[in-house]
């Protein structure tokens, strides 16, 4: 029986295509990869992350409580204290302050489109 090896792409469709780039460039600090597909961007990471329009019959606006909601999205950063303070200072909505925990050090923002999106620091 062929057996999944793991995630390989992450891509979260979003209202504002060059909005959602913009925001992962400058606050999160990725980097676009090489060639990205019509209708997305996506990022040098492992696995692949993407920001993408959404597919057909997709209303962000009607789904509640947010995009996402019941999914846990975590990336790692090397600083996530750092990374939360600058992520506020910005004005970035915290949905879940810095704690300790066995991932390291966590927090819980809010991306423009509403998605939850957790930081870690531990390796």
């Amino acid at each position: 029986m062929p057996t999944v090896t793991g995630p390989d792409f992450l891509a979260l469709q979003v209202r504002d295509l060059d909005v959602a780039a913009t925001f992962y460039e400058t606050h999160l600090g990725l980097r676009r990869a090489a060639a990205s597909p019509p209708g997305a961007v996506v990022f040098a990471t492992t696995p692949a992350f993407a920001v993408r329009t959404p597919l057909p019959g997709v209303d962000l606006d009607a789904i509640t409580p947010r995009p996402g909601a019941g999914i846990a999205l975590w990336l790692h950063a090397d600083d996530a204290q750092g990374l939360h303070d600058a992520l506020a200072a910005a004005g970035v909505e915290i949905l879940a302050a810095p704690t300790d925990t066995p991932f390291g050090r966590t927090f819980t923002f809010a991306d423009p489109d509403g998605y939850a999106v957790t930081i870690h620091d531990r390796a």
